[in-house]
């Protein structure tokens, strides 16, 4: 994994170098997905690397667990609360029945935020989404989903750990429950319906029992408008 992250860190380089921007910005969700963003951008952009904590109702053990993850790598952070904004936006629309559609306005109220400020500073925007969520679908189209770069996509979950554990991230946040924190109580592998060890033998090829093989196969197939741009009307020459 020190290959990976070398290997992670200039690419992050070059890519911003080709872009003629001049640093990263990204969530900081106290998770470990973000966790490992942060600490490969501070790598790679010691002075240039910005983590915005944007909490919209949420669980405030997350901005503690934020916080000390930009304590132990000395990350400059902007916390952003969105919670009136998105209770305003329901004012303004309506408040839909369907949890996900609700819950979904979050992390596209967090893409806004990341894009305002990279703009601003000339950053280009990461995304924290790894292989594992890449593969089910487990991430929010044009939310967590929307940014420039995704340095995590090849990494299922439990790679993401050796990441983490090389990076030197606290322990408390290795050892927490995966959540992607939309709503109270949630997390990864309750809403999924298998664990993130089903999930990564699956896709290496391995055998998982028959009815969790079939779940994961059918959330893949559902979610592969995710995996793609959206799709362009090409006219007949």
């Amino acid at each position: 994994m020190e290959k990976e992250i070398n290997r992670l860190v200039k690419w992050l380089q070059d890519e911003v170098k080709k872009a003629g921007a001049k640093g990263l910005v990204f969530g900081l969700s106290g998770g470990i997905d973000s966790a490992v963003v942060a600490g490969l951008a501070k790598k790679a952009f010691p002075e240039n690397s910005l983590g915005l904590i944007m909490p919209i109702h949420s669980n405030p053990q997350d901005e503690e667990d934020a916080k000390l993850i930009a304590e132990k790598i000395n990350l400059k952070t902007i916390k952003i609360d969105m919670s009136k904004t998105f209770d305003q936006y329901l004012e303004d629309t309506f408040v839909s029945e369907n949890l996900m559609a609700k819950s979904n306005i979050k992390p596209r109220l967090r893409m806004l935020s990341l894009y305002y400020y990279g703009q601003d500073l000339g950053y280009l925007v990461l995304g924290c989404s790894n292989a594992s969520e890449f593969y089910t679908g487990y991430f929010t189209k044009y939310g967590d989903s929307g940014a420039d770069l995704i340095p995590l996509a090849e990494f299922l979950k439990d790679q993401v750990y050796e990441l983490a554990r090389e990076l030197e991230i606290p322990e408390k946040i290795i050892d927490k429950a995966p959540s992607a924190g939309l709503f109270e109580d949630q997390s990864d592998e309750k809403e999924m319906g298998f664990s993130y060890d089903d999930l990564n033998a699956f896709i290496r090829g391995e055998k998982v029992d028959e009815k969790i093989a079939e779940k994961i196969e059918k959330m893949h197939k559902r979610s592969e408008h995710k995996r793609h741009f959206a799709k362009i009307y090409k006219r007949e020459k």
